[in-house]
């Protein structure tokens, strides 16, 4: 059953997926305002494995990196609607700027990125290192938080 773990929880999920030979996908991001660009790159990590975990920002580490106005849900709003998806199995939130150090700890076998952050994967080097792969996914064009939120500025 899907569900949100901590960090030593998943840690202890992660262990028994990996005993039971299951390939286990990682994704992280904001996921503020769940989109149809959100929703089809969390299809296409599932595609990849047997189990997705994906890693949402605490509302502060959203606050840090969007500004002061972010995010528009809550980090449980948000996990919530997260795990309301077929393709998500875990949900877990990480405070720190990068989500390195969670990816250290859970060492997936394949971590995923739109391809814009072809520049710098967080946790690449870890996932590489344990003898994982890192895959890029071009995004979908007009698919965008930011653009969705000066859309509905511009039309007030």
């Amino acid at each position: 059953m899907p569900a949100v773990y901590t960090r030593p929880e998943l840690a202890a999920a992660r262990e028994g997926w990996k005993r039971e030979e299951k390939t286990v996908v990682f994704t992280n991001g904001c996921y503020d305002l769940l989109h149809p660009g959100h929703v089809r790159l969390l299809e296409q990590c599932k595609s990849m494995g047997d189990v997705l975990i994906l890693a949402l920002n605490t509302d502060s580490s959203v606050a840090r990196y969007k500004g002061p106005h972010r995010p528009l849900l809550s980090q449980d709003e948000r996990a919530a609607a997260a795990l309301a998806l077929d393709a998500v199995d875990a949900v877990t939130f990480f405070d720190e700027d990068t989500p390195t150090e969670l990816i250290s700890v859970v060492l997936p076998d394949i971590l995923v990125k739109g391809a814009d952050w072809s520049h710098y994967v967080a946790g690449r080097e870890e996932v590489e290192a344990a003898g994982g792969k890192v895959v890029l996914i071009p995004l979908e064009p007009g698919h965008s938080t930011t653009n969705i939120e000066k859309e509905i500025l511009a039309r007030n």
